[in-house]
């Protein structure tokens, strides 16, 4: 074991270097996300919204596993921990319950409103993984600060970013859309929970999601059924309309992404410090709202300095969190919490460890079959089909901007899988 660790070393990045890089790419695709969505028509309900976005989730999902291991890969590695299954399956139900609401608040208080509080599940998970995972056990007490006060700061530059675009009177419905935002936010900080238990166990992030999809969608399904009119749900109707379902799958295509990265920040930095990082996606939600759509043309000079301020901060909160290395004894605080598992599930103590920093064998199972083209083909042709029947609705867009901000979409994708590949093949 002592051997492979050292091959691990000599692979050049470390993993909480890799961890900060994959943490803050997550954040440029989680902000990108939500631009689609901002194209689908208004008139229906959240749950349909919701279900159409998570059916391209689901699309995604399946297809990035299978191109990058195989499913001979993905099912060795759930059989090997097959009591992870069923967290992963809440997991993905807490995540479809939090994005219905996220609907619900965006509608009542608007997106600007809603994404700060919901993004205060940074601090939630934080917490869940200092209470139930002791992370920061054994961390020195200048970590800590910068861990605790990176997340905190960056929340704060949230809600500052968030209240910039504000421009006249919120609706009526108010307090519901902020009960349902801070709702979210409880739901996505508790989904951290079982991500840290499966990576404590060594499961590898590609796996995780694969199940990870089927509660979420199918948590979106129930929802919609019973509480959006069944069949006759507006969902529905969004099937039948290519146009339109094109942008919510693009949305849910980008959010894979950005999730799948984010999972891999949780992976080898833990929920305190690898979620915040991620939560710098409200700097670049921000940007492709003011910079494509115009969001902050009328905005005043407070409203300016507000950006700038909230952009400052959520720079020097991400900052410190990526800084905050881990001590010796923290990481043995870890090692301990990994035993734990490998006792209290039966698990192979150095196998595991090894699966832990990224020196994950992929030799078994790692041969394709047939059905692995045929999903990715498949996928592929969902949204090729979508695509090419999409229909742009008239709004003001600044296609410089497209491009740009897609170049960077771009280059984070490639220095990220690139390090991913490069320090762990996607273990």
């Amino acid at each position: 074991m002592a051997l492979a660790l050292e091959r691990v070393k000599l692979k050049g990045l470390s993993l909480h270097g890799l961890g900060v890089v994959c943490g803050l790419t997550a954040g440029v695709w989680l902000g990108a996300a939500e631009a689609p969505t901002k194209l689908v028509n208004a008139g229906f309900s959240p749950f349909a919204i919701s279900l159409c976005m998570v059916a391209g989730v689901f699309t995604a999902r399946w297809t990035f596993p299978t191109l990058l291991k195989g499913t001979g890969y993905v099912l060795e590695d759930l059989s090997e921990r097959k009591h992870l299954i069923v967290w992963a399956t809440l997991a993905g139900a807490l995540w479809a319950v939090a994005n219905t609401l996220t609907v619900f608040a965006i509608r009542d208080v608007g997106l600007a409103v809603a994404f700060p509080m919901w993004n205060a599940n940074s601090l939630i998970g934080l917490f869940w993984g200092r209470v139930l995972f002791r992370e920061l056990d054994g961390a020195s007490g200048r970590n800590i600060a910068k861990v605790v006060l990176g997340a905190t700061a960056i929340v704060i530059a949230a809600v500052m970013l968030g209240f910039s675009t504000i421009h006249g009177v919120i609706g009526g419905h108010a307090l519901r859309g902020i009960i349902a935002a801070l709702g979210a936010s409880l739901m996505w900080g508790t989904m951290y929970v079982p991500y840290r238990k499966a990576y404590l166990s060594g499961m590898n992030p590609l796996s995780f999601v694969t199940v990870f999809t089927v509660g979420e969608l199918g948590t979106v399904l129930v929802l919609t059924l019973a509480l959006d009119g069944g069949v006759h749900s507006s969902a529905f109707q969004l099937l039948h309309m290519p146009g339109v379902l094109f942008w919510l799958f693009l949305g849910g295509f980008v959010w894979v992404i950005g999730d799948l990265f984010q999972q891999f920040a949780a992976k080898y930095l833990g929920i305190g410090r690898g979620i915040p990082l991620s939560n710098t996606n409200q700097l670049w939600g921000l940007a492709w709202g003011a910079l494509v759509f115009g969001e902050l043309a009328k905005a005043d000079r407070q409203h300016r300095w507000m950006v700038i301020g909230g952009s400052v901060i959520m720079i020097l909160g991400a900052l410190a969190i990526s800084t905050a290395v881990a001590s010796a004894k923290e990481q043995n605080s870890t090692k301990e919490a990994v035993l734990r598992e490998c006792t209290r599930y039966g698990l192979d103590y150095q196998r595991t460890m090894m699966a832990q920093v990224g020196y994950g064998s992929d030799e078994t199972g790692a041969r394709r079959r047939w059905w692995d083209y045929l999903i990715v083909v498949t996928a592929t042709a969902v949204f090729v089909t979508l695509g090419v029947r999409a229909v742009v609705p008239p709004l003001t867009m600044d296609l410089r901007w497209i491009v740009i901000l897609s170049a960077v979409l771009s280059a984070s994708l490639l220095i990220g899988g690139w390090c991913l590949w490069r320090r762990t093949r996607f273990s």
